[in-house]
């Protein structure tokens, strides 16, 4: 399997794939086969920590024209980053760093914007959540223009925990959200950060909004009532390098 290419299909080829040295960003598992072999390779990611989706046929048949057998696997372009050993490498190299945390971002082409933008900020990592977002892909490559090669990504089992890490290690969490009458321009960004940006659907849960330590908005003066997520995170984080010029 030619590790430009973005999916392996078929038992045996993604077998293979998890014994090799391919970072493996998801799997799609058909739901309700009679296949036993699928059980195995389930067990063998479940021990390697890779991101399982269990979804019809269909899915499958739209993901890849071949025999898929049950399975069809998306690569990674990058290796993900631990969580902890990250934020323990920043804070200890880094006065005032600058996280940033994803909460379900599922549009690949928001998902490369904002990686670029977070590249040009001074992000120090991007915090993921292991199923529900965007896959990281030859797509996202392209939109990031490159930057995800030069940021770290972290893969979390669930967003509330790395937000409790984050708070733990001093860190002050902000989401962005439109249900708040506090605009971003009145916070005080000149301190540990983490910015958390939600879907495009539904924003920032609501379970991680009752979490953060500061919720803030945007203005909008048009009829429009919300802005495209990677717009609404490049005016985000733009506000806090411009909140630092000069006290780095």
């Amino acid at each position: 399997m030619n590790k430009k290419e973005s999916t392996i299909f078929g038992i045996y080829p993604v077998l293979e794939a998890i014994k090799s040295d391919i970072v493996l960003d998801k799997v799609y598992i058909q739901k309700d086969s009679p296949n036993t072999k699928l059980e195995e390779i389930v067990n063998t990611l479940e021990k390697e920590g890779v991101t399982i989706n269990h979804v019809p046929v269909e899915k499958l048949n739209r993901l890849t024209r071949g025999n898929h057998q049950g399975v069809v696997a998306v690569t990674s372009p990058i290796a993900f980053h631990d969580l902890e050993t990250i934020v323990e490498t920043v804070l200890s190299s880094k006065k005032i760093p600058l996280f940033l945390v994803l909460d379900q971002i599922s549009d690949v082409r928001n998902f490369g914007a904002i990686l670029r933008t977070a590249e040009c900020t001074g992000v120090d990592a991007v915090i993921i959540q292991k199923k529900g977002g965007a896959p990281v892909s030859g797509d996202t490559v392209k939109t990031s223009a490159g930057a995800i090669f030069n940021i770290p990504i972290c893969k979390v089992d669930h967003i509330k925990d790395a937000i409790f890490y984050l708070q733990g290690s001093g860190i002050t969490t902000v989401a962005a959200t439109e249900k708040t009458q506090k605009s971003l321009y009145d916070l005080e960004l000149n301190k540990p950060l983490a910015l958390i940006m939600g879907s495009e659907g539904k924003g920032v849960s609501k379970s991680v909004l009752h979490l953060v330590d500061e919720n803030a908005s945007l203005p909008v003066l048009g009829e429009i009532n919300s802005l495209n997520v990677s717009v609404a995170c490049g005016a985000f984080l733009y506000e806090v390098v411009r909140q630092r010029m000069g006290n780095d």
